[in-house]
């Protein structure tokens, strides 16, 4: 579960452990204890695993771990968890960075808002039997996100990263109403928003505004190529040549705008891009900053900093519906079993509004599994999860919500969605 070619075979003991289980062999305790440790070991940055001596010290050892050993890397797992939000509130503070947010499970907004928006995105899209339409819950998701931002960082969010860039236009009262300055989403959402078939990036290279009775909010979109190159090519270059590449790519943008005043927007999926590179991507980010900062064609910025000085003016007076994935949402929809989820899911629902309606109390568990259920990598592994992880784990939450509303579990959830 993390990548042989980066990581597991830089480390012989985790390496010789994944060989033996591809060779089917028998694991005895002592196995199963190095493997334990090499696992979690494997998930802390390389920078903490060096500088805390610790793990240094049990990296050191290599293997013959004991039960102490497990026990220290899973303690300091959870002490560097614990300075991760202090450490990026300094950020925030010495304006280093701006911390975003995304709807607190990581729902598909527009799904929630209702299923049929999967056509708006894409008319071939099949639909489940019944229609999931519940636009509070998807404005619950970003009230959640945001309170929670602000217990956290004591200061009101102004962007958000709307889960998988995922937006249509009736989502957008929702970022107003939760108090969102700006949104981040893909370039295709652009182009598809102001009608357009061909990439310009005379257009795609600024804010927009989109006006609306409820107020107004800010979208700016990425350059999907320079995103996607350290996303999905650069991990298996040199780091210096993707370096060099990118700031290429960057002095091209600045030669052929170069009388202009632009905003070049990189955005993606920052849990995925980096077990692909050598060394955690270290090696590939602190010389692509140091280059960034040197360039005097070029100004780093944080996008509320940008919008204050350079507040959009040109307008979309329609979002188009749309995900990074295609310009569609596909992933989560629009195959027989992610669409038996999503009716799963729909009979669900229906039985907590039917308690509201009828005046019944539902507990904050419930509403909380509820929320949960309503995530979006049940969808996008529904169909395509062989092992079933998924399929198994979304059942089980609805068997809990079942039991938290003191219902009887349907039958079907006994068995797998996907076979």
């Amino acid at each position: 579960m993390i990548n042989k070619d980066k990581v597991i075979i830089y480390h012989p003991r985790y390496y010789e452990l994944f060989l033996a289980k591809q060779a089917n062999k028998n694991f005895n305790t002592q196995d199963y204890l190095d493997l334990q440790v090499w696992f979690n070991l494997a998930w802390i940055d390389p920078m903490f695993r060096q500088e805390i001596p610790e793990l240094r010290k049990i990296v050191g050892k290599g293997r013959f771990y004991n039960e102490e050993d497990k026990r220290i890397v899973l303690e300091k797992q959870l002490e560097i968890l614990e300075d991760i939000i202090p450490t990026y509130r300094s950020f925030m503070e010495h304006n280093q960075v701006e911390v975003i947010l995304s709807p607190f499970y990581h729902p598909i907004l527009p799904l929630l808002q209702n299923t049929r928006i999967a056509k708006e995105a894409n008319p071939r899209s099949t639909l489940p039997l019944g229609i999931f339409a519940y636009p509070q819950d998807a404005l619950a998701q970003i009230d959640l996100a945001v309170k929670y931002y602000q217990e956290k960082f004591a200061v009101a969010p102004q962007g958000m990263w709307p889960s998988e860039q995922s937006v249509c236009e009736h989502v957008v009262p929702l970022f107003i109403k939760s108090g969102i300055k700006w949104i981040v989403t893909d370039e295709g959402i652009l182009f598809k928003s102001l009608k357009k078939k061909k990439r310009d990036t005379r257009l795609l290279y600024q804010p927009y505004l989109l006006k609306r009775e409820e107020g107004q909010l800010s979208a700016v979109f990425r350059d999907r190529n320079l995103s996607d190159l350290i996303g999905f090519v650069y991990p298996k270059w040199d780091a210096n040549d993707a370096v060099n590449d990118f700031m290429r790519h960057l002095q091209n943008i600045y030669l052929a705008y170069k009388e202009k005043d632009i905003l070049v927007t990189i955005a993606l999926d920052g849990e995925n891009a980096w077990e692909y590179f050598t060394n955690d991507g270290h090696d590939f980010l602190e010389l692509l900053y140091q280059r960034i900062s040197e360039a005097r064609y070029i100004k780093a910025v944080t996008i509320n900093e940008y919008l204050k000085d350079h507040p959009a003016k040109s307008e979309i007076k329609r979002l188009g519906a749309g995900s990074w994935i295609y310009g569609e949402f596909s992933k989560w929809i629009n195959n027989p079993y992610k669409n038996r989820g999503w009716d799963y899911l729909t009979v669900a629902r229906r039985e907590l509004q039917d308690m509201i309606d009828q005046g019944k109390p539902v507990s904050d568990m419930a509403w909380k599994q509820m929320r949960i259920l309503e995530g979006s990598d049940w969808f996008w592994w529904l169909g395509e999860d062989y092992p079933g992880y998924f399929d198994r784990l979304f059942r089980m939450h609805l068997c809990n919500f079942y039991a938290l509303i003191d219902k009887e579990i349907p039958e079907y959830l006994h068995h797998p969605i996907t076979p």
